[in-house]
Parts: C-alpha cells; structure tokens; sequence
C-alpha cells in the first residue's frame, strides 16, 4: 500500500503554510511543534490553531499538486485551508512511543473533535502515520451525517480506494450518489469497481425509473466491465433518454465493456464513439457538467 515519507511531507505542507499565513502565524505553529509533548498540551494547541494561523484558503499551484502526487499518490491538498494544514502538520507530530499510542491518541482526538477539525483529520489520513491501522476510523467516517466531513472522507482523498474493505468502499459510492455528491472527485473509482456495487445500482436505476425520477449519469462509471444479459436493458434505455449526458454515458458503458451487445451498439452512435476515442468525451467530462448543472 503508498505510504508518504513522513519528513518529506512536512516539509511540503510547511511550505504551503508560509504561503497562507503570517509570520507570526509559523511561529506560534513552530514553538507547537516543539513544545506539545504532552497529551494535554498537544490537543490545546490542536483546538487553537485558527486563532494563530487563520483560516486562508491554500493557493495550490500545478507544481504543487504535482509534488503532492509525487509525495504521496492520490494525496491532493487543493480546497484546504491554513488551519487545516497546520493541524495536519500536528497530527503529523504527535508524540508516541508505539504505532498503538499513536492511534489510542487520535482515537481521543476524533472523538472530541469539531466539524473543522474532523474535516482536517480525515483528509489527512492517506499521509498520517500507520495508514493501516486507521481502516476502521476511515469507516466510521464514511457513515458520518456530516457533509462536510462526508466529503473529506470520499472525495480527493485516496485512503478509501487503498485501504476501505469492498463492503464500506461500496457503501462509500453509494452514499455519494444518494446524497449528490460528485463521483469524478472520488480517487480511484474504476479500479474499485465491483459486480456488487453492478448490481446494487441497478437495482437504484430501477426504483427510480419506476418512480418516475432520474438519477446522475454519473453512477453508471461503475458497472462497465460487468455488463451481461442482466444489466443490458439498463444501458438500452440510457440510449432512448433525452438527457445528452445519459447517452454519453451509455456510450462510455459500451466501450469499456466486452459484452457482444454493448459493442455494437457503440458501432450505432459513431459521433460518441469518435468523441471517446479522442478523449473530448470521459467520465470526468460527464462528472464536471452534471456539477456545472447543479450549481
């Protein structure tokens, strides 16, 4: 499984702190660093951040995602803020003398933590310290009523695909299309795809077409490779949709598929077919428009 190499990453996220707050801002964080060796003085200075650092928004450049990438794959940190940053660089430093105190420690840490702080912790996972022994604190997170917690947990963040059992990397998706969330932003969706997932989403299209509703082209990104006999319809009738982006969509189902059907049909629409070939159409592009619709 990736793992970040630990100094590596502080150096990283140091840098990007620097640019997002004030010098005074690195120098309280600095003097945090060093002196909370203590449970209790650890999660003061946890709970304080913002106060000293703000709450700027990162300016994350090509470079840098490139070098978070290199760092660490999947690790992004487009979208945080200051103060998450600097809380990241804390849990990166959490004194410990074992991997089972590190973990008992931030067990109590997600346990009193707010809405901010938990966005910070969860988004932080893939680059903490011992990413396989937080399997079950990433699970919790998935059944969170949280929004904003929700999406820290399943969105530009890769711990789920690497590390999330096939039951709560299911439950994941799930939740995402329910609760309209987008799933081009979800690291790792095609090569977590599963006959499972196929299959419960099937079963979603058919209660929501017998109710007389839609659903997002974007949740059909999953069942490609396990097209057959059973699932065939299903992509017949995103064909005869009038939403353009429900076609597009079956067309994308076609050619990543290898049922006899499904290839030819995708021989039925060239203009698609040529589109995906060239790139100008993915499920990315199908992703950001039905975002782009929603705003």
């Amino acid at each position: 499984m990736p793992t970040a190499d630990q100094e590596s990453v502080k150096n990283f996220l140091t840098e990007l702190l620097t640019r997002a707050t004030t010098p005074q801002g690195i120098t309280w964080l600095e003097k945090q660093l060093a002196e909370a060796q203590t449970e209790s003085k650890f999660f003061q200075a946890f709970s304080t951040v913002p106060r000293f650092v703000g709450k700027k928004k990162l300016e994350v450049t090509e470079t840098d995602i490139a070098t978070a990438e290199a760092l660490r794959p999947g690790f992004n940190p487009q979208g945080w803020t200051a103060d998450q940053v600097a809380r990241t660089l804390l849990a990166l430093s959490l004194p410990h003398q074992s991997p089972e105190e590190y973990v008992k420690t931030l067990d109590k840490l997600f346990a009193t933590a707010d809405v901010n702080e938990l966005v910070a912790l969860y988004a932080a996972l893939p680059i903490l310290p011992y990413p396989e022994k937080l399997v079950p604190r990433m699970a919790e997170g998935v059944r969170t009523n949280m929004t904003l917690v929700f999406e820290a947990v399943a969105l530009q963040n890769p711990y789920p695909h690497d590390y999330l059992p096939e039951e709560a990397w299911n439950q994941l998706v799930l939740k995402s299309i329910f609760t309209s969330r987008p799933l081009y932003r979800i690291y790792g969706l095609e090569n977590r795809r599963n006959l499972k997932l196929t299959q419960t989403l099937s079963d979603f299209a058919h209660e929501r077409w017998a109710a007389g509703r839609t659903l997002s082209p974007e949740v059909w990104r999953n069942v490609g490779p396990f097209v057959d006999e059973t699932i065939w319809p299903d992509i017949q009738k995103l064909f005869t949709q009038p939403n353009e982006l429900e076609q597009q969509a079956a067309a994308l189902v076609c050619a990543e598929s290898n049922f006899p059907e499904a290839k030819t049909m995708l021989e039925t629409v060239p203009d698609l077919k040529a589109k995906i070939a060239s790139g100008e159409l993915t499920w990315n592009t199908i992703g950001e428009a039905v975002a782009a619709q929603s705003v």
